[in-house]
């Protein structure tokens, strides 16, 4: 992790919090522009909140899939040391993201409370479930990323666009309870979906209703996982170290 920073941000200004910066300044930028649109509110929750709340996640994921894009060639040297594998290159990378993006949420929150933008927590354990269980979907994902890049150079370029076709499969900018029923059931079926329904109702409590399924991001990130794991483990055995 800190050979990783210190490739990234060097040594000199900010470092590693420009990190922070990027989610932050997004986040903050989408909440204006939703705000002056919008307005302040919107189904009795607050605007930038609720903007906040989504569009920070999303940095974490846009992020962390276009840092795991030719992760194996950028670090094949490392490949010399026996401890070092390719699950670690991978998994440094999403977890300084995650740390990052968190550090992000956590000052962002307490700042935009203070100033009675952002509330006080309802259920401090069901946000941090739902943020785990989308920290794990995302690096189960990233283990297929990684290796489908190293096989082909076509998915870097269709990553970005992908990814932002997933967005509304995300949950970033609505609730599953402003769906019409049977657009709900097709939301349900992605894990950052019930996700995010649980990060929502962590933070908001009663002012929204949640719907979602522990079970569903879950089984999902399992078997990314396991698919993952095993295009890591074919492509090792093909890779060449420079």
């Amino acid at each position: 992790m800190l050979r990783e920073l210190v490739t990234r941000f060097g040594r000199e200004n900010i470092g590693f919090l420009w990190m922070m910066a990027e989610p932050m300044l997004f986040a903050g930028l989408v909440g204006l522009l939703w705000t002056f649109i919008k307005g302040s509110e919107e189904h009795g929750i607050g605007i930038v909140a609720f903007v906040v709340s989504g569009y920070i996640p999303l940095t974490f994921l846009r992020n962390t899939f276009s840092r795991c894009v030719s992760v194996f060639i950028a670090n094949g040297s490392l490949m010399y040391h026996r401890p070092v594998k390719l699950i670690d290159l991978v998994f440094v990378r999403v977890l300084i993201e995650f740390i990052g993006t968190t550090m992000a949420w956590l000052f962002m929150g307490t700042v935009l409370s203070a100033v009675g933008l952002f509330p006080v927590p309802h259920d401090i354990g069901m946000a941090l479930l739902g943020w785990g269980l989308y920290f794990l979907f995302v690096l189960s994902v990233a283990f297929i990323i990684a290796p489908l890049s190293e096989m082909s150079e076509i998915l870097e370029k269709l990553l970005p666009v992908t990814v932002y076709l997933a967005i509304p499969f995300s949950g970033t900018f609505n609730l599953a309870s402003w769906l019409t029923p049977a657009a709900r059931e097709v939301a349900l079926w992605s894990p950052m979906v019930n996700a995010m329904e649980m990060i929502r109702y962590g933070l908001f409590g009663n002012a929204v209703r949640p719907y979602y399924s522990v079970s569903v991001p879950l089984t999902i990130s399992a078997i990314c996982l396991i698919v993952g794991l095993a295009l890591c483990s074919h492509v090792r055995k093909t890779m060449v170290i420079e």
